[in-house]
C-alpha cells in the first residue's frame, strides 16, 4: 500500500457496532488525504490471534490491537484506535508528531491518572494498573526495529500488563502525543481548547446512561451523518 494512505486500524465489538462506525465516519469525513480504514475484529483473525479470551478484559480487542504492526507487514507508520472515540479533526495531523520526535517505535497519549469509578459500561470491572489507556491511541512505526517482537507468538502468549505497559519497548522509545488526541471524558476535568480525539473509555452516548457525558451531542450527529442517505424527496424543487 503506498505511504500516503494513511493506515487507521480500529477495534471492533459487536456489543457497541454504532460506535465502531461512527468513529470511522468521523475520520473519514475530515480527512484531507487517502485512508485505509480497518476494524480489528477477533473473527476476522483466525489463524492469526488464538489467545483465550481474558476474564479481565473489557472489550474483544485488549489484545488484538498489538497485531498491528504485524498486519501492518512491519513497514510504515499506522494508527490504533479503540472504537468508543470521536475525532474532531484531520486525521493528517497526526503524522506531523514523528516528524517533530522521529525515530520512536511508537507515539501515545501518556496518561498518568487513577480511574474514578470502580465499574464502567455494561457492568465491566474498572481495573487500574500503570500506563493504563496508553494503548487506546497508538500511533505505530511499523518499520521500527523493536516492534519486531509483537509477533503474533508474542502477542498470544504473553503476560497482558507486558503490552498494555508497551514493556518490550525501552522508555526512549516511546513518544509522546498531546492529551488532546486521547481526551478521557470522565477521567479529567475542563478539556483543553481544541480537543482532537474524544475518548469515552467509561461509557459512550449509545449506552443510554452515558448519553449525556460530555461531547455528547457531538457523537449523536455524527452517527446522523453516518447514516444519512438523500432520499428523491430532498431533490425536489431543485435544478438539475
Amino acid at each position: 500500500m503506498d505511504q500516503s494512505v494513511i493506515r487507521v486500524f480500529i477495534g471492533y465489538d459487536p456489543v457497541e457496532s454504532v460506535a465502531w462506525h461512527t468513529f470511522a465516519h468521523s475520520i473519514l469525513r475530515q480527512s484531507s488525504v487517502p485512508v485505509a480504514l480497518v476494524p480489528v475484529n477477533v473473527k476476522n483473525l483466525g489463524g492469526i490471534f488464538t489467545r483465550p479470551r481474558d476474564p479481565k478484559q473489557s472489550n474483544e480487542f485488549s489484545f488484538t490491537r498489538f497485531l498491528v504492526p504485524y498486519l501492518s507487514g512491519y513497514s510504515g507508520l499506522s494508527v490504533f484506535f479503540d472504537c468508543d472515540m470521536l475525532l474532531r479533526c484531520d486525521i493528517a495531523e497526526l503524522l506531523e508528531v514523528p516528524k517533530q520526535q522521529p525515530g520512536k517505535a511508537v507515539y501515545v497519549v501518556k496518561h498518568d491518572y487513577q480511574p474514578r469509578d470502580d465499574i464502567k459500561y455494561l457492568n465491566t470491572v474498572q481495573y487500574r494498573y500503570p500506563r493504563k489507556n496508553w494503548s487506546s491511541v497508538v500511533l505505530w512505526d511499523c518499520g521500527h526495529a523493536a516492534n519486531r517482537t509483537v509477533t503474533p507468538e508474542y502477542v498470544n502468549t504473553t503476560e497482558a500488563l507486558n503490552l498494555h505497559r508497551f514493556l518490550w519497548l525501552q522508555d526512549k522509545d516511546i513518544g509522546e502525543l498531546n492529551v488532546r488526541w486521547n481526551w478521557l471524558v470522565g477521567e479529567y476535568d475542563e478539556p483543553p481548547a481544541n480537543v482532537k480525539n474524544v475518548h469515552w473509555t467509561i461509557g459512550g452516548p449509545y449506552f443510554a446512561e452515558f448519553s449525556k457525558a460530555d461531547f455528547a451531542g457531538e457523537w449523536f450527529v455524527e452517527r446522523d451523518r453516518m447514516t444519512h442517505a438523500l432520499q428523491r424527496g430532498d431533490l425536489v424543487g431543485k435544478s438539475k
